[in-house]
């Protein structure tokens, strides 16, 4: 099963092209939902889409956490420098390894280096 990612407008459109060079389906919300659309919303969007949420912003988790969901998976990163170039390495290898994980449902908070995964419900 591959991972489809949705990618959040707190994050570069870039991250479209890195993800598609190595094989990961991938779409940049502005492409598909409004801008200003609420998190509840992308968040729907992604289940209805089979999608994991690749995203800067912290809401993304707390709201996973506060109303007990099981998905959307979503995968937050954190750090100055968020552009592919430099987080692209390290979304690429967490992507592959908990590919199972992000298929069931989990949110895994990556910062330089470390990631946490947690399974949902949270």
């Amino acid at each position: 099963m591959t991972i489809r990612v949705l990618v959040d407008v707190s994050l570069s459109p870039e991250w479209i092209g890195e993800l598609h060079r190595h094989g990961w389906p991938a779409v940049h919300w502005s492409a598909v939902g409004d801008p200003r659309a609420t998190d509840r919303t992308i968040v729907d969007w992604a289940i209805a889409n089979g999608c994991v949420v690749l995203t800067h912003d912290l809401d993304f988790g707390a709201l996973l956490a506060l109303t007990h969901r099981t998905g959307p998976s979503v995968i937050t990163v954190r750090g100055q420098d968020v552009l592919p170039d430099h987080m692209g390495p390290m979304v690429l290898a967490l992507l592959r390894q908990h590919e199972a994980e992000l298929a069931r449902g989990a949110l895994i908070v990556l910062d330089e280096g470390k990631a946490r995964v947690r399974v949902l419900p949270i």
